[in-house]
């Protein structure tokens, strides 16, 4: 008989947190969720106040047996589930199952997997947090009533296996818009006039941007206006009018939080969501390192804050100052979104003396580059500003001003560990300009006029649709990654290399839901719904009296659109491949494998071939094609058209850019 249970999700957790635990202490996985909602039918008693109807989830039996006996033999049960209202109602749902009464002080949560955290858990244990239960529930049956509700429209009005969700249609529906706005864009043309100048004394040049007319900005939309100004300052002296000295301080970027280490993740590492979520999630869960057996390496990774404890701040700045100096550490403190529940830290390293080379051959390659990303972002937290000297000038032709910046890095801080990453183009670093002084004239080498023409916005990708999600209210950490691979895997959106873009299928569930179920796309409707959920967390609202106010209205709304909506019918995508078999232009179609090409003329016709895709760059042996393929693991691999018949190339690479082949690589099977 075992003293303590503790009842953690996984078995890796589990494994993790033994060691920590002396004395007759058992540890067990429930394996994730043991109850929930039916998937044969809605599962929620509309007449008996949306109470929900949980079952145990099938294939569970076994292990719900193993885990009340086992219950049973113990003489304290303690529900260790993740630190959130998931893991809260993981524990509600075990404690139901095991028949504890929630007044046994039964749960524990600690946001680290280390010694200290998981023994001073065990020391103070508390009641079931119904509110955060509430929440969740109140979560699950919304999105539940939603997908159940407007689904089966769907099958009857469009086509069979489609879904609508309270999160993905709304981020369908950005990524939408968001393709329509460039389809709509009409680009204008702007111009700029660039003036390559020199220092007499120390022949040094730079270059400067024209910037308007006396001291006034203007703008240049066409080549007359610029041709104009040409020729004025054709013959013109360049005197330097004004000089501005400066200096500008870079601060760090905080801690992650859960959407900023999957954008940072995407934009670096080029990892989708779903990858970074389940790497953060070993690491969270116990690596095990040699001489300290099983550790959690980093902090719980579903959060959206900031703050950081006491504790790390303190031996991130010993490790500072230990590893660069005194005057590149920092006391900083992050302020937390208004929105942020703050229930627990931001992602951080546990242990601040683990730096990740000193474990890269405890972790796989992915392991490694996400550990190293999350610990390299904490220490940066906690470090100096980088600063830089500036200088700003502006220099006089005739009437006509034009400026020039330039800045040099005086002191890296931060920077020495770790740069932020961005959705747009990278900065780039401003030239270092001549010492020069005001009234002086330097010499005009040459005048360049450039026409541009303004470019729409662009596609989403996964990083900055998270972004664009946790900005305007929508979802939480824990719904971004399982929303985008939800509408990937239906369909609605495709990937071009790292651009969402919408499907046709996607377009027609939009417009259809748009017209008939304003509100489930509604930005502010469904921010607002979030909004909610967080009172009910913090025992401000109570769940069912929020989700009565939304089902008369929805409810009303589902059987009219089931009387009035037409069937809408979806024509393929005719692509620009001719069948050979009968002259038809083939049609894009979906099977099990993904994307291929189809003849239109089934059944007379059943030709079908594989969409293959090609770069622009030629086989470096033989001048044919060079194709993309896949290997099991979705991993990409360059090969010649002509391979095997009378070409051999291929490579890991593409061509021009071939590395030593890894081992790894080599042992890889296609």
């Amino acid at each position: 008989m075992a003293d303590k249970l503790i009842i953690v999700e996984s078995p890796a957790k589990a494994n993790t947190i033994k060691k920590f635990l002396g004395g007759n202490t058992k540890v067990v996985a429930s394996m994730g969720h043991i109850r929930d909602l039916p998937k044969s039918k809605l599962g929620i008693n509309i007449e008996n106040n949306f109470e929900p109807e949980y079952i145990n989830i099938r294939g569970k039996g076994d292990l719900i047996k193993s885990l009340k006996k086992e219950a049973k033999a113990a003489k304290k049960v303690y529900l260790a589930t993740d630190p959130d209202r998931e893991g809260e109602a993981i524990a509600w749902h075990l404690a139901h199952i095991l028949d504890i009464k929630n007044t046994e002080g039964t749960r524990v949560t600690f946001n680290e997997i280390t010694k200290t955290a998981v023994q001073k858990a065990i020391k103070e244990p508390r009641d079931i947090d119904k509110n955060l239960v509430d929440a969740q529930q109140a979560r699950r049956v919304l999105d539940r009533i939603v997908g159940y509700k407007i689904s089966p429209v769907l099958w009857k009005k469009v086509q069979k296996g489609l879904s609508a969700g309270r999160v993905q249609s709304v981020a369908v529906k950005l990524i939408v818009d968001r393709e329509k706005e460039i389809e709509n864009f009409i680009p204008q043309e702007y111009w700029n006039i660039f003036a390559t100048l020199q220092d007499e004394k120390s022949k040094k040049t730079f270059e400067a941007k024209f910037f308007g007319k006396n001291g006034k900005k203007q703008e240049l939309h066409s080549k007359e206006e610029v041709d104009l100004i040409l020729k004025e300052v054709e013959k013109s002296k360049f005197i330097i009018n004004e000089i501005k000295r400066g200096e500008k301080k870079r601060t760090p970027a905080p801690p992650f939080t859960t959407s900023t280490m999957q954008q940072e993740a995407s934009r670096k590492l080029g990892f989708t969501l779903k990858k970074t979520m389940s790497i953060a999630q070993s690491l969270y869960e116990g690596i095990h390192i040699p001489e300290k057996g099983t550790i959690g390496l980093i902090t719980y990774m579903r959060t959206d804050s900031t703050r950081i404890s006491e504790e790390a701040r303190v031996t991130a700045k010993k490790h500072i100052v230990e590893t660069y100096g005194e005057k590149y550490y920092e006391n900083r403190y992050y302020k937390t979104n208004k929105e942020s529940q703050d229930a627990h830290e931001g992602i951080r390293p546990t242990y601040s003396d683990l730096e990740p080379e000193s474990i890269k051959d405890s972790l796989t390659k992915d392991q490694y580059k996400l550990y190293k990303l999350i610990y390299n972002r904490f220490m940066a937290s906690q470090m100096a500003s980088a600063i830089y000297d500036t200088m700003s000038i502006n220099i006089k032709a005739n009437n006509y001003d034009f400026k020039a910046n330039g800045q040099s890095l005086k002191f890296k801080g931060f920077m020495a560990l770790y740069v932020e990453g961005t959705d747009g183009k990278e900065e780039t670093e401003q030239a270092i300009l001549p010492n020069l002084e005001e009234k002086q004239e330097v010499n005009k080498q040459k005048l360049e006029p450039k026409q541009s023409f303004t470019e729409p916005p662009p596609r989403y990708t996964e990083a900055s649709l998270v972004k664009a999600l946790e900005e305007k209210g929508i979802g939480r950490p824990s719904t971004y990654s399982p929303t985008i691979t939800t509408i990937l895997e239906r369909r609605y959106i495709e990937k071009e290399q790292k651009q969402l873009k919408p499907t046709e299928l996607g377009k027609i569930v939009n417009k259809l839901l748009v017209e008939n179920f304003g509100d489930i796309v509604n930005v502010e409707f469904t921010a607002n719904i979030e909004n909610k959920f967080d009172g009910i967390a913090e025992g401000k609202q109570q769940w069912k009296k929020i989700i009565e106010d939304f089902y008369g209205p929805f409810e009303q709304e589902v059987e009219k659109v089931e009387k009035e909506l037409e069937h809408v019918v979806i024509e393929p995508e005719v692509s620009d491949v001719q069948c050979e078999l009968c002259g038809r232009m083939m049609v894009y179609k979906y099977g099990r494998y993904g994307k291929f090409l189809a003849c239109p003329g089934y059944p007379e016709c059943k030709n079908t071939k594989p969409i293959i895709q090609t770069i622009d760059i030629l086989c470096p042996k033989c001048g044919g094609k060079i194709q993309v393929r896949k290997t099991k693991r979705k991993r990409n691999y360059y090969i010649c058209e002509n391979n095997p018949k009378s070409c051999d190339y291929i490579s890991w690479n593409k061509p021009g850019e071939e590395k030593k082949p890894k081992k790894q690589e080599k042992k890889e099977k296609k």
